[in-house]
C-alpha cells in the first residue's frame, strides 16, 4: 500500500501498489506523479532533486515520466505554506507598542 498527501491540498492519497503517470487527487484534481509529490523532491538541491541519475523535470508540479519516481510525502499545500509565509512576515514587521 502506497500511502502519501497531495502536494497541492494536503489529502491523504493511498494506492494499491503503484502510482499511475495519469493518476489525479480526487480534491484538488492535481496531478499525483510530479516531482513535488517524490521523495528526492528538494527545493535546495541541484535541479531541485536529490537524485543524480534523473533527468531535469522543468514543471515539478506536473506528471512526468521520471523513472526514479518514489513516493514521498509531498511537499503540502502551496496556499498553506504561502499563508504562512505571510503571516511570518507580518509578525516580523509588525509595530511594537
Amino acid at each position: 500500500m502506497i500511502e502519501l498527501n497531495c502536494f497541492h491540498c494536503s489529502s491523504p492519497l493511498k494506492y494499491a501498489d503503484r502510482i499511475g503517470l495519469r493518476e489525479e487527487c480526487p480534491k484538488c484534481h492535481e496531478d499525483v506523479h510530479v516531482c513535488k509529490n517524490c521523495q528526492f523532491y528538494d527545493e535546495k538541491a541541484y535541479n531541485e532533486c536529490r537524485e543524480p541519475s534523473a533527468e531535469r523535470v522543468r514543471e515539478k508540479d506536473r506528471a512526468n515520466h521520471c523513472e526514479y519516481f518514489s513516493p514521498g510525502k509531498g511537499v503540502g499545500s502551496g496556499a498553506n505554506t504561502r499563508d504562512a509565509m505571510l503571516a511570518a512576515a507580518e509578525a516580523l514587521f509588525k509595530k511594537k507598542n
